[in-house]
Order: C-alpha cells, then sequence, then structure tokens
C-alpha cells in the first residue's frame, strides 16, 4: 500500500505543476514518461516555497517556510511525509542523489524574498539567481542524465544559465507586480520608474548570451530529456522576443503572455527541429 501512497503523492506533485503553469506542463509532457514524476517532484517543491513568500501575505511567512524547510528534512531523514509534495521530493532527491546543497541554496534565496527588496550590486544579484533558479536547472540535470557524474559535470554550466535565462525573463515579466505589490527589484542599479532604453537593452543583451550558453547544453542532453527541455527553451525565448519588442516606457504596464495557439504553433516546430535532429 506504501506504493499506492507514494503514486498518489507524484500525482499531486503533477497536478500541482499543471495548476501553476501550463506552459511547463506541456514541457514536463515532453519528457520521457520515466522521468516525469521527478520533475513534476522538483517544481511542486519549489513552487510551493515560492508561493510562501510571494502569495501569502495575510500569514507569518517566515514561520511558513521554516515549517515547510524543517518538515522536508524530517521526510528526507524518515523517508516519508504526509505531505504529498514533499514525500514525492524526497524521494525524487535520494533516487537522483541530488546534493543538499542545492536545497539549501534554494532555500536560502527563498528566505531572502521576505526581507530583502532590492539587489544593489552584481554579485548579490547573480547570487539570488544561484539560488532561486540555476540550482533548480541542476536538480532537474540530475534526473535527465539518470545519476551519469560524468555527463552531469559536462552540462552543468549550461544548466545553470538556462536557469539564468528563465529567471531573467521572468523578472523582466514580472516587473509590474514585483515592484508595486511585492516591492522588489531585482536587477542591480536600474531604475524602472525612468527605464531607458540603454537599461532594457542590456537586460536583453544578458539573457540572449545565457540563451546562446544553454542551448549549447541542450544539444548533447539524453533523448528522455532534450525535447521537453528545448520546448521550455523556445517558450522562453518566445517571451523574451516579445519583451524585445515592448517599448521600455510600456515594460511595466504590460505582462507579456504567448498565447495557447501561439504555444502548439511553437511546439509543432520544434518536434519538427527535434526529429530532424536540427538540436
Amino acid at each position: 500500500m506504501k506504493q499506492l501512497f507514494d503514486t498518489t503523492a507524484y500525482k499531486c506533485s503533477r497536478e500541482v505543476t499543471k495548476g501553476y503553469s501550463t506552459s511547463f506542463s506541456l514541457a514536463v509532457k515532453m519528457l520521457s514518461p520515466k522521468i516525469r514524476m521527478a520533475i513534476h517532484s522538483i517544481y511542486a517543491f519549489v513552487r510551493f516555497a515560492d508561493e510562501i513568500v510571494d502569495s501569502f501575505h495575510d500569514f507569518k511567512k517566515e514561520e511558513l517556510l521554516e515549517k515547510f524547510k524543517n518538515e522536508y528534512y524530517v521526510a528526507y531523514e524518515q523517508g516519508i511525509s504526509l505531505n504529498p509534495i514533499l514525500n514525492s521530493f524526497q524521494q525524487t532527491v535520494k533516487k537522483y542523489d541530488i546534493d543538499d546543497s542545492l536545497i539549501q541554496s534554494f532555500l536560502l534565496s527563498m528566505k531572502a524574498d521576505l526581507g530583502k527588496l532590492t539587489y544593489n550590486s552584481q554579485e548579490e544579484y547573480e547570487q539570488y539567481i544561484y539560488g532561486s533558479a540555476d540550482v533548480v536547472g541542476l536538480m532537474c540535470l540530475k534526473v535527465f542524465v539518470n545519476g551519469d557524474s560524468k555527463k552531469y559535470n559536462e552540462l552543468k554550466y549550461s544548466a545553470m544559465k538556462l536557469g539564468s535565462a528563465f529567471q531573467k525573463v521572468n523578472f523582466l515579466r514580472d516587473l509590474k507586480d514585483d515592484i508595486e505589490v511585492l516591492n522588489r527589484s531585482y536587477f542591480p542599479n536600474v531604475n524602472f520608474n525612468q527605464l531607458t532604453k540603454k537599461n532594457k537593452e542590456d537586460i536583453i543583451s544578458d539573457i540572449e548570451q545565457d540563451f546562446d550558453e544553454a542551448f549549447k547544453g541542450i544539444k548533447r542532453l539524453p533523448i528522455e530529456a532534450k525535447f521537453g527541455v528545448y520546448t521550455a527553451y523556445v517558450y522562453y525565448k518566445r517571451l523574451l522576443n516579445k519583451l524585445k519588442r515592448t517599448p521600455s516606457k510600456d515594460i511595466l504596464n504590460v505582462r507579456v503572455r504567448v498565447s495557447n495557439p501561439m504555444k502548439i504553433g511553437l511546439l509543432a516546430r520544434s518536434f519538427v527541429a527535434f526529429k530532424l535532429n536540427l538540436l
């Protein structure tokens, strides 16, 4: 019966993924069935932590985050949790030997969101992105390479760059909510109330460099993961292109998105590229 409980826990993680992100959920469907549940469990874990710091304004966020962290480590030690998200995540961590330093770095960045409102140096900015995004890419990479340490080390840099690119696109897309609702500003030394064309071009250029480095790694991913990761890559590249076309003066007033028909079109073109070995 424990198997039934574990399967149900993984299904809960899948539902979290579907509920919070249709685009990521679509990308996960393009992965091999044997690794989908593990990626769902990673997404659900990081999503719940992120929700605590970003959404639960009427509750004691710091206490909730600390409780979430402590309950994860209890689950890891005992090998079980009645919280299905933590139960599935701790199993994935053990199965794919995900280093605890990645989890610690992630939780540290989430904790920073509880009090830190601005990032005034490149070092602070990069440290936050490493903990909030790069390590998530590395967790997923552990699953993709299925324990192959040599392959993991070869693709580590590209996986981090993909995580960085995704996070920076999210920062740029979510500027309005970050600044007006959460009172946060991640990009260092940029006044978004007076965003210049040069400011925006510099940010876009930095993200494009991350995508370029990430693509080198995507081409070398195992077949089980390549199409799914490429699908997410293409989706975020489209978001970036839409942001690139958005005038600087409007960047705070719009939240760009990719329509469902466009997502289907991107998926179709990605599939053709994959099948023709263009990756």
